[in-house]
């Protein structure tokens, strides 16, 4: 199953970081946080991702252009070039950069990659988010309830976009609410590739419209996450998350274990 990571957004909310390098690039440690995430899915099995580029998508491309060579010790012959590898070190991923639009919105996004996601169900993060969550569980969840999307829900603080369930059908989906159940959207979808179909445009936000409808015709299924869970949605999240990484604390290091 083939996992997109969204990375094209500005992250003007983490002016102090973003300002030269795009938000998935900001780094935990002496990796950017969009290599954590990849991590993640690695350590359940899934290889294969997609990132839609946006802003400063170049950076990312240079990231991955040279991650193989970084990754390894090497020797180089100075008279001629040529380059001999020691032990390999590098993970095996499958990584396709893909450029979707400077302006466009998270839906859009998904929109754009229709032809890279029309083959069966794949697996939908942000690029801003790190987590616990067994990934292998999720998917078992989505495929046992046969709908058409499933969303990872978590408690954090209630800034973001919140769930209203009757068991574990979202029968309401509400962008940063100001009241709810508790329960909000923490990103780890899964999607049936039929999700696209309600993505109008470039234009279209994908927590808007999409899983609004989703939800009010009983498609969309809460997968509820009581692990690890946090976003950087601003310096503060940031430096919390790199404390946690340099005290050997990091929840979400699930390759780790």
């Amino acid at each position: 199953m083939k996992v997109v990571i969204l990375a094209g957004g500005f992250g003007t909310r983490l002016a102090e970081e973003t300002d030269n390098i795009p938000k998935p690039m900001v780094v935990i440690g002496d990796k950017p946080i969009l290599w954590h995430i990849m991590k993640h899915f690695a350590h359940h099995g899934f290889n294969e991702f997609i990132i839609p580029l946006g802003y400063k998508g170049e950076m990312i491309k240079d990231f991955f252009i040279n991650y193989h060579i970084l990754s390894n010790n090497f020797t180089v012959k100075t008279k001629d070039g040529t380059i001999k590898e020691h032990e390999l070190m590098c993970d095996d991923w499958s990584v396709h950069l893909i450029d979707t639009g400077l302006e466009t919105m998270t839906g859009g996004r998904l929109k754009r990659l229709d032809d890279w996601l029309k083959d069966g169900p794949f697996m939908m993060t942000y690029g801003d988010g790190v987590s616990d969550v067994n990934i292998k569980d999720l998917i078992d969840f989505h495929r046992a309830h046969g709908k058409l999307a499933t969303v990872t829900a978590i408690r954090p603080p209630a800034r973001f976009g919140g769930l209203k369930f009757e068991g574990d059908k979202v029968v309401e989906f509400t962008e940063k609410p100001q009241i709810g159940e508790g329960w909000i959207n923490g990103g780890f979808f899964v999607f049936e590739p039929e999700v696209l179909n309600y993505i109008k445009d470039d234009s279209t936000h994908l927590e808007v419209e999409p899983l609004e409808a989703l939800a009010k015709e009983g498609q969309l299924m809460a997968y509820k996450h009581e692990g690890f869970w946090r976003c950087i949605d601003n310096v503060r999240d940031l430096r919390y998350l790199r404390d946690l990484w340099s005290t050997g604390k990091a929840e979400w290091e699930v390759w780790g274990d």
